[in-house]
């Protein structure tokens, strides 16, 4: 966090390449605060999850965060309750719960670790689309990082400081430079995606698009590490889940059609409506026009006034008299 938001510094006020957006204290104490609490949350339940369970069983728990995600942005307001969608997410319940049951080296401790993780990314994808989108913030990645990683620093340097630093032995340490800086980079080029794709899709999309990274680190995490086995029963669970997750991105796809098949026409037809029922508003009536003096004003005016008219008129009667 520290080092991404450095590089979001210098990229928006020393080198200028994008500008800052006006952040009120409002937004910043109601969206920024909170979604930098939460993301530090996720990471340090998340991180804490690697020390009692193995790679691969904590991919599969992932496999809950579309539910975390629906159910938060539903509570939320972001997202409508619907039933359809809910059957989906008890499918991918169910299949987690198969896949727990089938792991060897099942701990309770991690697994809420984990979970109570993937809660936390959900509240804090569901609160970034809202500060992107609802809002009316035009934040792009650079300048969403600046305003939200240094106060995630700060979240994640208070329980660093009072829980983990104590415990650390100097004469233990053993710093790699190079590691450190690109795995820094790694993360800074994963907060700029994350929020890139939240700012153009929506908070459950990005989980969903995440499936197949889950099944890319199973599988590698069985090959690099001999501790992470997989059972039958982690297989099917978790295929189970997938189920689940492709059904309910086969549901978005659906409406997102369902919602581009208004045609043409039927747009022309209510703007044509609109812009009649706007106009009838400012139409005056006829007997508004005949008593309103200041309306009468407004009509065209003869070239000869009506004296003169009447007085041709006599002269012309005269002469066709004579």
């Amino acid at each position: 966090m520290a080092f991404s938001g450095a590089v979001a510094f210098l990229l928006v006020r020393v080198f200028k390449v994008v500008a800052p957006v006006k952040m009120t204290f409002e937004i910043y104490a109601t969206c920024v605060i909170p979604i930098s609490a939460f993301f530090a949350a996720s990471l340090w339940f998340g991180n804490t999850a690697y020390l009692h369970i193995s790679v691969a069983f904590i991919q599969m728990l992932k496999a809950l965060m579309p539910v975390a995600t629906f159910i938060m942005a539903v509570v939320c307001g972001t997202d409508k309750s619907r039933c359809d969608v809910f059957l989906n997410m008890l499918l991918v319940s169910v299949g987690v719960v198969i896949s727990s049951y089938g792991e060897i080296n099942f701990n309770i401790i991690g697994t809420l670790y984990q979970v109570t993780g993937i809660f936390a990314e959900a509240l804090r994808l569901v609160l970034t689309q809202v500060l992107l989108q609802k809002k009316g913030l035009t934040l792009n990645p650079v300048t969403s990082l600046y305003y939200i990683a240094p106060c995630s620093f700060l979240f994640l340097f208070v329980p660093w400081y009072l829980l983990e630093m104590p415990r650390i032995e100097v004469s233990q340490l053993q710093f790699n430079f190079w590691i450190f800086f690109s795995n820094a980079l790694c993360a800074l080029a994963l907060n700029f995606s994350i929020f890139l794709v939240i700012g153009r899709t929506g908070a459950v999309t990005i989980r969903v698009a995440g499936v197949l990274k889950d099944w890319i680190l199973i599988a590698l995490s069985t090959v690099l590490f001999p501790e992470s086995t997989i059972t039958a029963t982690n297989v099917l669970g978790y295929g189970i889940a997938l189920c689940g997750v492709v059904m309910y991105n086969y549901i978005k796809v659906k409406d997102v059609r369902a919602s581009q098949q208004e045609s043409l026409p039927d747009r022309m037809t209510k703007d044509w409506k609109l812009e009649k029922k706007s106009s009838d508003i400012y139409t005056p009536s006829e007997n508004s026009r005949s008593n309103d003096p200041d309306m009468n004003s407004d009509e065209e005016a003869p070239l000869i006034s009506s004296s003169r008219l009447s007085h041709i008129g006599r002269v012309q009667h005269g002469t066709h008299s004579t």
